[in-house]
């Protein structure tokens, strides 16, 4: 197991809106946090199997963590979710729905297709950083997270 000290987060989010309130809440919250963004669904798995301009590692490291909007344009969050857990080097990055959906059959899908946990965006910045920071204890302090290069 390694050090838990620094984790590395990546959002996959498409409103800049709502990338710099995580952003900013992470900041507040996870000194230990290191974000980096996405898009849509298409660049998340771009991301992940290091193609085109993520193909360098030090500008795409290994996430331990995803953070994941469920509607995204290109390809959707379920979509990209499909791909990741499909994918033998990528299944056991813990993958965090993190939408405004409130919608049942995507709650269940999400779990169905490998999602380790399904949080409804907060509707406050205060609320946001609250959850944001009982993320980062529970993900940080309470489970043990794979290594990088399992």
């Amino acid at each position: 197991m390694r050090n838990q000290k620094n984790i590395t987060i990546l959002l996959a989010e498409d409103e800049a809106v709502d990338h710099a309130l995580v952003a900013e809440a992470l900041e507040d919250n996870c000194a230990e946090c290191d974000l980096h963004w996405v898009k849509d669904g298409s660049d998340l798995t771009d991301y992940l199997f290091r193609r085109g301009r993520y193909s360098d590692p030090m500008r795409a490291p290994r996430p331990d963590l995803i953070l994941l909007d469920l509607h995204m344009p290109r390809k959707s969050g379920l979509e990209a979710l499909q791909e990741i857990k499909a994918e033998p080097a990528l299944r056991h990055i813990p993958v965090v729905v993190f939408t405004s959906s409130r919608l049942d059959s995507e709650i269940m899908s999400s779990y169905q297709w490998g999602a380790s946990s399904f949080v409804q965006k907060p509707r406050t910045f205060d609320h946001l950083s609250e959850v944001i920071n009982e993320m980062r204890k529970y993900w940080t302090g309470v489970v043990r997270l794979p290594p990088r290069d399992f």
